[in-house]
Formats: C-alpha cells, structure tokens, sequence
C-alpha cells in the first residue's frame, strides 16, 4: 500500500486483464455468446463476488492487518468452499475431510483473536482480519459457484468474470474519488499493477478454475491453503514483520488440516467412483 490506493488497484487489475482477454480472445468470445448469454447475469456476478469484492476486502485488510495475518487467514477459504458447496449443491464431505476442515478452521480462529482465544468473548477482533474474513467468505463461495458455470472456453469465462468485476469495481473507485482518498500509482505502483495483471490476475485464476474442473471445488479450494505458507514466509523475508508462537501454531494446524482433508476427499472420490 502507499503506491495506489486500493480501488484503483481493483479497478486497474481487472480492466486490463479483460482488455487482454478480449484482443486476444475475442473469436472466442464471440463463438461462446449463444451459451452466454442466458447466463449473463450469473457471470457477472460471480466475477463482482470473486474478484471484485475479495480483492477489495484484501486490499483495505492490509490497511489494517499485517500481511502475515491476511496470508493466514486465507487457510480458512477451503472451509467456506465446503460451507458454500453444502449450502448450494448438497455435496457430500468424509469424515476426515471434516475434521480437516475444523482442524484448519481453529487455526484461522487462532489468528483472528491474535493467540488469545478469550477475546472470542468479547468479540475483540482485529478490523483487518474481519475484513479478511470477508474476503475469504467471498471467494469460498465463488469456488463453489464456479461449479454451476456454463460450458465455455477458459478464456471466455475469464473474460466474463472481468467484465463483471470492473463493472463492480468502477462505482467503488467513484466513492474513493469522492472521498478524495485516491492515488494514482507511481513507478512503483505500475510495476506492482503489471505483476498482479499477469500472475495473480490471469495465469492464476485460469489455473483455478481449469482445478476446479478437474477435481472439484472442495478439493481445489485446499490447495489455497499452501498460501498461508508462502505468504508467511515472503512477510518474514521482504517485509520484516514479526513471526510470533501463535502464527506457527495456526499455520501448522491449518496445513495439518489441508492434508487431512485431501486425504479424506481421494479416499471420498475413490469410494464415489467405485463400480
């Protein structure tokens, strides 16, 4: 933060992944719009509520949390995939993908009350975690939407999913204009907008979703847990900031809780496609 203001991030990020998307893409975009256009609306909002809002929620989080916090706090997405998944579709968990899901779950609760679990009584929690809370609620039930997605190219759906998250973004950027708290970015700020518009933006989300696919929303939604690893890690290394007992104890419990519950979803697929 300090190199753009959030809203412009968002709205940046996603607008030129869906210019990309369309020069490069547009034959196909085109070719799919018969199966799109009866599920127009879905799309967009999936792309405001995948996109848009978690990325947003994020942004505004590290105003207020440290990036160790966020990056393990977003273990307890593969959680709200499940949650959503049930919610949505019914889908069936195992007993130890249960007990992984909770495992991971305690860990999340762990950082939220920052190793000080008496605070649940007070509801004492951090701005900056709630907002990734969020954040994380968002993107579980995206996942878990994604499962109900028409059948169309990547590329068209990446571009759909853009369209309706620049379309969610612009009346955000307005409301930060008008409370004079925009900032355009600086040298720095591009090169970090070109690095998310590649990576985190495209090459990414396109991953994920072809995951999703191929092994479904529950399963696919625990790998997001290895974030809280690596985001740890690059806090320590790049940004300096503290790793206390409390990180490393939610971090292992949800990392415990991530090979729990992907063991128990192999064995749950095993049994479901067992003659």
């Amino acid at each position: 933060m300090g190199h753009a203001s959030p809203m412009v991030l968002a709205t940046i990020r996603w607008a030129s992944v869906m210019v990309v998307l369309y020069i490069f893409g547009r034959k196909q975009i085109y070719a799919d719009w018969p199966a799109i256009r009866p599920r127009l609306s879905y799309l967009l909002f999936l792309g405001a509520l995948g996109f848009t809002v978690f990325s947003v929620a994020l942004y505004y989080a590290l105003v207020y949390t440290t990036a160790i916090n966020a990056s393990i706090l977003q273990g307890g997405m593969p959680l709200f995939v499940f949650a959503a998944s049930f919610i949505l579709f019914s889908s069936r968990i195992g007993m130890a993908q249960a007990v992984g899901f909770m495992l991971s779950f305690v860990g999340v609760i762990v950082i939220a009350m920052r190793g000080d679990l008496s605070r649940i009584i007070s509801l004492d929690v951090n701005f900056g975690d709630a907002l990734m809370l969020v954040a994380v609620v968002a993107y579980g039930f995206y996942t878990a939407a994604l499962r109900n997605k028409p059948r169309i190219h990547w590329a068209s759906l990446m571009f759909m999913l853009c369209v309706g998250a620049t379309l969610a973004a612009l009346p955000m950027l307005a409301f930060e204009a008008v409370r004079g708290d925009t900032l355009i970015p600086d040298t720095w700020g591009w090169l970090a907008i070109i690095y998310i518009v590649i990576f985190p933006s495209l090459i990414s989300q396109v991953f994920y979703i072809k995951a999703v696919e191929l092994i479904g929303a529950n399963r696919a939604g625990l790998f997001i847990n290895l974030l809280p690893l690596w985001g740890a890690l690059l806090s320590v290394a790049v940004l300096g900031e503290a790793f206390l007992s409390y990180h490393a104890i939610a971090l292992a419990m949800i990392l415990a809780g991530i090979c729990l519950a992907e063991y128990g979803g192999r064995r749950l697929s095993r049994a479901n496609h067992r003659p």
